[in-house]
C-alpha cells in the first residue's frame, strides 16, 4: 500500500518550518519526523538521510525563486520596484524557503550557499537588464536586501520603520534607475 502523496510534502514543510523555528541542529531526522506527524521510518522511506531533506528544501526555493522571476519580469512596475517592493513581504513560500536555505548556509552548507548565489545571481540579473550601471543595480539590490533584513528581523526597528514610507524608498529606486 503506498503512503499518501502528501506525506512527503509534510515531512518537506516541516524540516523547512525547523529550520526557520529552531535552526540546522535541531532540525534532526527525529525532531522532523514527530513535526510532519510521521514515523521515524516513514520520513526515511521518503529521504533517505538529512541531506536528501537539505535537498528538497533547496529545490523548493529555487521552485518558489523562478517563479518570482517570473512574476519580477513581467511585473509593469519593472524589475527594480518590484524588487524592493516584495523585500517586505515575510512570510511568503519564497520566503519560508530562503530562511531554511539560508538557515543551512550558516551551518556551512555548501550546496546552500551554492543555491542562494543562484538565486541572488537571478534577481540580480533581472535588475541589470532594466538598470545599465553595474554599481546602480547592485546598490539597488542591497537596498532590497536591507529592507528584508530590516523588516524580517524581531525587535522595535522591525516593525517598518523603513517599509513604513516603501513609496520614498521606490521613487529613490526610480531616481537610482534614471542617473538622478
Amino acid at each position: 500500500m503506498s503512503r499518501p502523496p502528501l506525506a512527503k510534502e509534510k515531512i518537506v514543510d516541516a524540516y523547512a518550518s525547523m529550520l526557520c523555528d529552531e535552526g540546522e541542529r535541531a532540525a534532526t531526522i527525529e525532531a522532523t519526523a514527530a513535526r510532519a506527524g510521521v514515523s521515524k521510518g516513514g520520513l526515511l522511506y521518503h529521504f533517505a538521510s538529512k541531506e536528501a531533506l537539505a535537498q528538497a528544501v533547496i529545490e523548493g526555493l529555487l521552485q518558489a525563486h523562478a517563479e518570482d522571476l517570473e512574476r519580477m519580469s513581467a511585473s509593469p512596475e519593472g524589475a527594480s520596484r518590484y524588487f524592493v517592493r516584495t523585500s517586505t513581504i515575510i512570510g511568503s513560500e519564497l520566503d519560508r524557503y530562503f530562511l531554511a536555505v539560508l538557515r543551512l548556509a550558516q551551518s556551512g552548507h555548501e550546496p546552500s550557499i551554492e543555491a542562494l548565489d543562484v538565486v541572488h545571481a537571478g534577481w540580480l540579473d533581472l535588475i541589470r537588464v532594466e538598470v545599465k550601471d553595474k554599481y546602480v543595480a547592485e546598490t539597488i539590490m542591497l537596498i532590497g536586501e536591507g529592507l528584508y533584513y530590516q523588516t524580517s528581523m524581531p525587535g522595535p526597528w522591525s516593525k517598518g520603520t523603513f517599509a513604513k514610507d516603501l513609496e520614498h524608498l521606490l521613487l529613490q529606486v526610480e531616481r537610482l534607475k534614471n542617473g538622478n
